[in-house]
């Protein structure tokens, strides 16, 4: 393992890493030319493959006062909280310092915490890593007398945006009309992110396949998001409701497809923009304005400046979709889980893709309810037929588990977690 050194580069390291910036500047910077071209470029990065090894989180937390949870947040608290971690959108000048297992730390736009780890070779060191970075923003925030919360959705509190940036001040104004769950989705929300490898190129339209068919599966298995600003919502997951009430074109499951590449980058390019980024100005786009249109100069496009890779890049950003391809896989479906509990889905869902029989066992076991979006997020495992898939499901990984090279006592403790939340048969 390479030693980290704590000194400035050395003079070749820095004039290479100078050119690979250079590089990639240049590459940002060249306009689209055609739709062909839009496509090839959104497919490569989008899905590459590779033998499946990494794995990833991103955990997501509401933040709340310890006495009164129902209290609103404040930059200036959560500012002094996070220190050296606090990131740019809430302290312009922050040196936004990673966290000490090497973790990014981000605010969603209502303040709530995210912790991403960097990927890693197997789910026991992304276990330490993630408890470590998790356990140093738990104390930072319980120095400012703040602590994280453990459901998909705020019970306490209405949405109320804390980040003033461009960018989320034009989500909010374009998610208003179409009512309350533009703003809940961006305020009120956490989720459990699962970062996974696309696989082999023979393997990933499987592995895409199974990431999505799941999805209705382990929602409800995890949906804890029933109570929502002090209303009993009586949904299982509040949570997927409200980014299901945004505009579906950017947040509607991808349709099974061999070539879920080509599938992504002709969807891409026909979502409307929902940002156009501006100096000093509204960030709002045209409406209905596709990103194909742009490249062809059509209807509003007509009056700006030709697109380029780094805005196609920075429109990638503004899908939300249940699964989302990023070069790996992130799956975005799950309910935030107490930060005592978030390892349980992740290695249920690692097991289930640690070998290839397994993913194709999947695919066949979830196709029944590969559709229930809406069922998952309403009713949880109170649906039977759902209930009667996470049994199966849940049976399948735990039986993977010892894949993911655990301790014996470590697979009986996610089992024995996993097997109370399959009796929780009434909604949360």
């Amino acid at each position: 393992m390479t030693a980290v050194r704590d000194t400035q580069p050395f003079p070749h390291d820095a004039r290479r890493n100078a050119a690979r910036d250079m590089a990639a500047a240049e590459v940002a910077a060249r306009v689209v030319s055609d739709r062909a071209e839009g496509e090839a470029y959104v497919a490569s990065v989008c899905f590459k493959h590779g033998p499946p090894r990494l794995l990833g989180v991103e955990l997501e937390y509401t933040v709340h006062d310890v006495v009164d949870p129902r209290l609103p947040l404040s930059r200036t608290r959560l500012a002094e909280a996070l220190g050296p971690h606090a990131p740019r959108t809430l302290v312009p000048d922050s040196p936004a310092q990673p966290l000490p297992a090497g973790s990014t730390f981000t605010l969603e736009p209502g303040g709530q915490a995210e912790v991403s780890t960097a990927p890693q070779p197997s789910f026991r060191s992304l276990c330490e890593a993630a408890d470590t970075d998790l356990a140093h923003v738990t104390d930072l925030l319980a120095s400012a007398g703040l602590r994280l919360g453990a459901r998909g959705i705020d019970p306490f509190r209405s949405p109320a945006r804390l980040l003033c940036t461009p960018r989320y001040t034009a989500m909010e104004r374009r998610f208003a009309p179409l009512g309350r769950g533009g703003i809940t989705m961006m305020c009120s929300t956490a989720s459990l992110q699962v970062c996974v490898d696309a696989g082999e190129s023979h393997e990933i339209s499987h592995r895409w396949a199974a990431a999505h068919a799941l999805g209705p599966v382990l929602l409800a298995l995890f949906s804890n998001s029933r109570w929502h600003a002090g209303v009993d919502t009586g949904c299982a997951s509040a949570r997927w409701l409200s980014v299901m009430d945004t505009e579906t074109c950017r947040t509607a499951a991808q349709e099974p497809s061999d070539d879920p590449a080509s599938a992504w980058a002709r969807r891409v390019l026909d979502t409307p923009l929902m940002l156009l980024p501006r100096e000093g100005g509204s960030w709002d786009a045209p409406p209905g304005l596709t990103f194909a249109d742009w490249i062809a100069g059509r209807g509003a496009a007509a009056s700006l400046p030709r697109p380029t890779l780094a805005d196609l890049d920075y429109h990638l950003t503004t899908l939300f979709t249940p699964v989302r391809p990023h070069g790996y896989l992130e799956i975005r479906y799950l309910d935030a889980q107490p930060p005592k509990a978030w390892s349980h889905p992740v290695a249920l869902l690692a097991a289930l893709f640690s070998k290839p029989s397994t993913v194709d066992s999947v695919r066949e076991v979830c196709e029944p309810v590969a559709d229930r979006w809406s069922d998952a997020a309403r009713h949880g495992l109170a649906d039977s037929r759902l209930a009667a898939v996470a049994r199966t499901v849940a049976d399948l990984g735990c039986s993977a588990l010892p894949n993911l090279d655990l301790p014996e006592h470590a697979i009986g403790h996610i089992a024995d977690a996993i097997d109370r939340r399959l009796s929780r048969r009434e909604r949360e």
